[in-house]
């Protein structure tokens, strides 16, 4: 409560920066506003999933249940965008979330609701969840338009700049992004579609940290770097403030290019961070039977890299494939426990059955442990998400596909995912999964 009044004041001063550096000019008026100066979007998200009964042998802590069960989250986001200075745009936006992921957002790494990183309260509850300032310093070459988005606002700016970020955000706000596979809320829903898996960002409980991002942008090159706060716990809703052992940084390199004269994308990532993780590795040698990998938490790092592509392939139809890979001997902390990862997909338009709004999506993501963090499991040990008690070891393979129609003002997904060896398991499993979504963005 104390960090959210201190945000809350740090933006009210912010807002009255620009008038009162003006303050001395006739007829000054603290309370005039212009309608260009303020950017104000909303949307809402619903889903909810419910799933067939699996095979479950034997279960654990952390275990997908046997039973069918459904679920449901919601989520209701005020995007406020305030223009301060020549360049510079503050961004508050305040976020409603209720409800959880299946078997309380347990017993698979590569979790089908991207959602469910939000919602885990059975209650409404408000947060805020992004409070940061945007500086874009132009430093030559030809003029580009900028679109509007609720964290945009529309403007001009040249073709080689600054942009200099801080505050309260999510790092995939800036980083991995990928344009047919990034937003739970309108495209695929699974975590390792919307992100890299094995990319263990830097994230509180709900999915935010604070941190600042440097970006150069210039011809078909970007590049990116970004400090982040941690947890203090895994998966825990508090960040960490000793900043000398907990912190996460991130860079990435984007490149543009037309192949067949269609626009694509590559983004290489790279990260390494640093918390009060625990390793699987002295866990293990700790306790063979029962490993507790809290036991063994001190600082240590962990370093991983990954790759995003996107293709156009026609004016309807896009292709995308992520890489990822970290080291995967110390605890994962912030994201999801999967150690490696390789998806795909194919995004296409309704533009040939006269939906041109419409979009079908298609994708697939197989993950997988390192050999620490399976023996680890095998032995009984729980991570965050994941602990059957037992691990007969094989890759998480995840199907995903999903209809989204724009029905006037609001979109309706249906979406079926397929599941085998969830969490890693052999023994358990597959399962089916189906969901409708209701989204609604102004």
């Amino acid at each position: 409560m104390v960090a959210q009044k201190l945000w809350l004041g740090l933006l009210a001063g912010l807002c009255l920066l620009p008038r009162i550096a003006t303050a001395e000019e006739p007829g000054f008026d603290p309370l005039s506003l212009s309608p260009d100066d303020w950017s104000i979007h909303a949307q809402g998200t619903f889903v909810g999933q419910g799933r067939l009964a699996i095979r479950s042998p034997y279960e654990g802590a952390n275990s997908l249940q046997a039973q069918g069960e459904f679920q449901e989250t919601v989520t209701m986001t005020l995007f406020v965008g305030r223009r301060l200075w020549q360049g510079a745009e503050l961004f508050v936006v305040p976020e409603v979330t209720q409800g959880t992921g299946l078997s309380q957002t347990l017993g698979i790494a590569a979790f089908p609701n991207g959602e469910a990183t939000r919602a885990d309260t059975i209650v409404p509850e408000l947060t805020l969840a992004r409070l940061f300032l945007r500086q874009t310093i132009d430093l030559g070459g030809e003029e580009e338009s900028v679109a509007a988005d609720p964290l945009h606002f529309a403007g001009t700016r040249q073709s080689t700049h600054l942009i200099l970020t801080f505050g309260k955000l999510a790092a995939p706000d800036i980083f991995d992004d990928n344009r047919y596979s990034h937003d739970p809320r309108t495209q695929f829903l699974n975590w390792a579609l919307m992100e890299n898996g094995a990319w263990d960002y830097p994230a509180d409980t709900k999915g935010y940290t604070i941190g600042g991002v440097i970006e150069l942008e210039t011809g078909p090159f970007s590049f990116r770097y970004g400090g982040f706060m941690e947890p203090k716990d895994a998966n825990g809703p508090n960040l960490d403030w000793t900043i000398k052992n907990a912190w996460g940084h991130t860079v990435e390199l984007e490149g543009r290019y037309a192949l067949g004269g269609r626009p694509g994308v590559a983004r290489l990532l790279g990260f390494v961070n640093r918390s009060n993780a625990g390793s699987y590795v002295a866990a293990l040698g700790q306790n063979p039977t029962a490993p507790d990998i809290t036991f063994t938490r001190e600082p240590r790092e962990k370093y991983g890299g990954g790759l995003s592509i996107d293709q156009e392939l026609t004016d309807d139809l896009g292709a995308f494939a992520r890489l990822g890979w970290n080291d995967g001997h110390s605890e994962t902390w912030a994201f999801t426990e999967i150690d490696r990862a390789i998806s795909l997909g194919l995004s296409l338009k309704g533009t040939a059955w006269s939906r041109p709004e419409d979009t079908f999506g298609v994708g697939a993501v197989q993950s997988m442990l390192s050999y620490p963090h399976r023996h680890y499991l095998a032995a009984g040990g729980l991570g965050f998400i994941l602990g059957d008690g037992a691990l007969n070891y094989s890759p998480e393979i995840v199907l995903e596909t999903y209809y989204a129609a724009k029905l006037r003002w609001i979109f309706v997904t249906v979406d079926y995912q397929y599941v085998t060896n969830p969490a890693f398991n052999r023994d358990r499993g597959p399962v089916s999964i189906f969901a409708l979504r209701v989204h609604w963005e102004r």
